[in-house]
């Protein structure tokens, strides 16, 4: 006899009722259907798996259920993403893990209490062997991913032949100020000088340790500059010997010694004539060649070696020293007269370790910039890692930072980076890792003197508050950009362009 519909059971009419019942179904259809699965509580603890997961266990290095549960997850399954979700409470419903159990297409949904507050997570592996039960789907996802990496492949090179040497022969500037990566206000601070020193005329003295950004920051400087048109060349001093020094600055006249071009050679300051010359580490200048770059800089006139003609040059220039120009002139080893005619507009580039609040998005730049140039995806780094790093002297600062970074990329077999990882990579580098430390935002604005932080441009102000609201909202989500698109209230093409120019 047929169910009468008055017999059949009925729908809760409540809500609470109706979300209990589809959490009750939902479990108990993913527990069925799904390849495995387990709990962690609200410190990422293992407390339940099902049968369907226990299956997994040998190959994780387990022989029974016993050995699994009560353990954290990270000690257990290998490259799980589930501490994340326990931090930010975010859900990951699609996700490839692999480890020595093999590759699985998971889920790893956050539990909340009745206050909202997360509680715990589950683990779902929806499928196990994905090459094959989801070979048409990594079939086209494999097009997609050979068509993203030949995009890549063109950008970089696009890049490179833009940023390098423009098609005529001249040189060109290769950074912008959106290349110094920061939002922090020292790195704000440093950027807002450099803007300054870039509407002027006057020689530039980039003051800090080496790795900083001293170079990027020059660069920046004369394409923000009027002369942005003109060349920008630069020497590294320390790099050339004290021999060819002269003729490397001045040039040399045809025949001036035996063995020279018949047809001379232009020096650095004939090359910039238009533009700007930058003099990277004049600290380590002769003091043989002081007198005369002093005597070029006051005439704006240069003579060649094995020359008696005087050739003018219109030069802006632009200067770095990670010394103490200071304290060598007091040794008497920098003459007093040339260090007060580069001296004009000092710009002190801050080291890592008073910035560590940019160290996140100098991570992510540094490794889309690593992924462009091997053609691989960009690194992950786990919460863990980010805060070893923020937690590092970094004495040879952002040039230190890439090392590391690029170290644990090249020897990682997947693109997530863990502390461990990075340890290794800094205890062979003969560096004993520093204690963690929590990834600084920037300062908050009872740190700047209440009266002198609303005594500048509006549009700073607010694109500081901006900064601010980003990085503490990306913070709150775990980095995840969706997410914090959406709680800002903008889109995620308006977030992407507020991180790769936060001016």
């Amino acid at each position: 006899m047929p169910l009468l519909v008055d017999d059949a059971p009925a729908l809760p009419l409540d809500a609470q009722g109706i979300l209990e019942l589809a959490a009750r179904s939902m479990f108990q259809l993913f527990s069925s259907v799904s390849q495995g699965m387990f709990l962690v509580d609200r410190s990422g603890r293992i407390v339940w798996v099902n049968e369907g997961y226990q299956r997994f266990l040998p190959d994780l290095g387990f022989s029974s259920v016993d050995q699994f549960v009560g353990r954290t997850v990270e000690e257990v399954i290998p490259n799980t993403q589930m501490r994340r979700v326990l931090e930010t409470g975010q859900p990951v419903l699609i996700d490839l893990l692999t480890n020595k159990a093999g590759t699985f297409v998971v889920s790893r949904i956050p539990l909340r209490d009745d206050a909202d507050r997360v509680i715990g997570a589950i683990g779902i592996v929806l499928f196990d062997h994905p090459e094959t039960t989801l070979q048409p789907l990594i079939s086209k996802f494999a097009l997609l991913q050979r068509d993203l990496d030949d995009a890549r492949r063109e950008l970089a090179s696009q890049r490179r032949r833009t940023l390098a040497v423009a098609g005529d022969g001249e040189r060109r500037a290769k950074y912008t100020f959106a290349s110094f990566i920061g939002s922090s206000p020292a790195a704000a601070e440093v950027k807002r000088q450099a803007r300054r020193a870039a509407q002027s005329t006057s020689p530039v003295l980039l003051l800090g340790e080496t790795g900083t950004g001293k170079e990027l920051l020059a660069h920046a400087i004369h394409a923000a500059s009027s002369r942005a048109s003109g060349p920008f060349v630069s020497v590294n001093i320390a790099a050339v010997p004290d021999t060819l020094l002269e003729a490397e600055f001045f040039g040399v006249a045809p025949g001036a010694y035996t063995g020279a071009d018949r047809k001379g050679r232009d020096g650095k300051f004939k090359l910039a004539d238009g533009g700007t010359l930058f003099l990277d580490e004049i600290g380590d200048m002769p003091q043989s060649l002081q007198a005369k770059l002093l005597r070029a800089l006051q005439e704006g006139e240069i003579e060649p070696l094995g020359s008696n003609k005087l050739v003018p040059f219109n030069v802006r220039i632009l200067a770095a020293t990670s010394r103490d120009l200071a304290a060598l002139v007091r040794e008497g080893k920098f003459r007093e007269d040339l260090f007060y005619r580069l001296h004009v507009l000092p710009v002190r580039v801050p080291p890592l370790r008073v910035r560590r609040g940019d160290i996140p998005a100098l991570v992510e730049a540094l490794g889309e910039d690593l992924a462009l140039r091997n053609g691989t995806p960009p690194p992950e780094l786990l919460p863990d890692a980010l805060a070893l790093l923020a937690g590092q002297p970094w004495r040879g600062n952002i040039r230190e930072l890439r090392n590391v970074l690029e170290q644990a990329v090249m020897r990682g077999d997947s693109p997530s980076i863990d502390a461990a990882q990075l340890e290794r990579v800094l205890r062979e580098a003969g560096v004993e890792p520093a204690a963690p430390a929590p990834v600084q935002d920037a300062a908050p604005m009872g740190d700047v003197d209440d009266e002198a932080r609303y005594l500048r441009p509006l549009a700073e102000q607010v694109a500081e508050l901006e900064r601010r609201a980003i990085a503490a909202t990306m913070k709150a989500h775990g980095g995840n950009k969706l997410a914090t698109a959406r709680q800002l209230g903008i889109s995620r093409a308006t977030l992407y362009g507020r991180l790769e120019n936060p001016e």
